[in-house]
Order: C-alpha cells, then sequence, then structure tokens
C-alpha cells in the first residue's frame, strides 16, 4: 500500500553531500537514511527533527546485497515507494601508482562503488517507479594519474547510471548525473590532505544547488 508520505533514500547519508542533501530535504521528505557509521547517523536524525522533519535510520552496509534487499523490502512494506533516490556512498582508496594497486583494495572499491551500484538499481527501480528520480554523482577521475582504484570503480558506477538513464528516458524513473562542486568532505580531505578548505563549496551550498537543479 503506498502512502502519501514524500519518501528520500539516501545511500551514504552519514557525513558531507549525502548528509547534506537529507538535511535539506526535511521535511518535505521523510528520510531513509542509510549508511555504516551508527554515530552519524544518530547526529543527522537530530539536525533533521530540529528542523521537524523525521528520518528512518538504517545502518546497513550497502556492500551487503541480503541487507539491501531486507531495506528495500521494508521500505516497500511500509512506504510502497521512494519518490527520490540520491546515491552519494563511495569507498575513496588511497591514491597509488597502478603497478602498486593492492588486491584487497581493489576488491574492496570495486564492491562498494560498482557492484553495490548493480545490485541497489534493481531493488530500488520497483520502489522508483515511473514517476521516481535516482540521482547519482560524477566524480571524472578515471585515467587521471594515481586515481587507478578510485577513478575506475567510480567510471563504473556512473555507465551503469548512464546506461539507465538511457533505458528509462522514456519510460521512468528519471535518471539524473550531477558532478557537484568541490567540497571540504572527508573524500576530498583523502585526496587533497593540506588544502584550503575554506575556498571549496560548503556542502550545504552545494546540496542547496544541487535540490535546485533537480
Amino acid at each position: 500500500m503506498t502512502d502519501q508520505t514524500n519518501i528520500a533514500l539516501i545511500t551514504g547519508a552519514s557525513r558531507g553531500l549525502g548528509a547534506a542533501l537529507a538535511e535539506a530535504l526535511a521535511p518535505e521528505y521523510h528520510i531513509v537514511a542509510v549508511a555504516r557509521t551508527t554515530g552519524g547517523l544518530e547526529e543527522l536524525d537530530d539536525r533533521i527533527q530540529a528542523k521537524g522533519g523525521s528520518a528512518t535510520l538504517a545502518p546497513m552496509d550497502i556492500a551487503d546485497p541480503n541487507a539491501m534487499a531486507t531495506l528495500c523490502r521494508s521500505i516497500h512494506d511500509r512506504w510502497g515507494k521512494v519518490d527520490l533516490w540520491a546515491h552519494t556512498a563511495i569507498h575513496t582508496s588511497a591514491l597509488t601508482p597502478v603497478h602498486f594497486v593492492d588486491p584487497k583494495e581493489w576488491a574492496k572499491a570495486t564492491s562498494i562503488n560498482a557492484t553495490a551500484t548493480s545490485v541497489l538499481i534493481p531493488y530500488v527501480a520497483p520502489l522508483l517507479g515511473e514517476t521516481g528520480h535516482a540521482v547519482f554523482f560524477d566524480d571524472p577521475k578515471a585515467g587521471q594519474k594515481f586515481y587507478g582504484i578510485y577513478g575506475a570503480t567510480k567510471a563504473a558506477q556512473i555507465a551503469l547510471a548512464r546506461s539507465w538513464a538511457a533505458e528509462t528516458e522514456r519510460t521512468g524513473p528519471r535518471v539524473s548525473i550531477i558532478e557537484p562542486a568541490p567540497m571540504p568532505t572527508a573524500v576530498r580531505a583523502r585526496f587533497h590532505p593540506g588544502e584550503d578548505r575554506a575556498a571549496l563549496t560548503p556542502t550545504t551550498d552545494e546540496a542547496a544547488r544541487i535540490l535546485a537543479l533537480l
């Protein structure tokens, strides 16, 4: 049974852009916040409640297919739909030359950045139906020096999203791919240590810009 409440599913919601989007969408949407970091989710929930919104916290690993199946089944049983899905979850591998790639790190990045996306799309698509909206966030590092693991696995994620967008152009759901501005997030700090973070766009400002585009 569907519910009149607008539902926003945010994967990677505990910090960074995901958290900022969750806050910006509340209270117009009930937020289903997914992340591995329980503490970060609880802090997000406090901020959402302070704004008069509400959230369901899902401390889950997106790389666990069984957990994602349980999540989507629970969403279906409770609300019957997802109106907006923002996929911000990402694994950032350390910068390294390709000839020093660690097989375990490659497997982890592939699991989170690419394989999890290939699992989530079939699970979330029925919840989005014809009118829902899925949003992915590009970071075109593929082919740049030292970004071998991150660049390749992120490119695989976005390639899946682009194919899905082309396939659903006439039937829905709507699929958008946006390249965010540089922000002072943990992801960027891993790649640019020592950078002047004051010169970067705050996540709250970037979330507002993205939602205006959507």
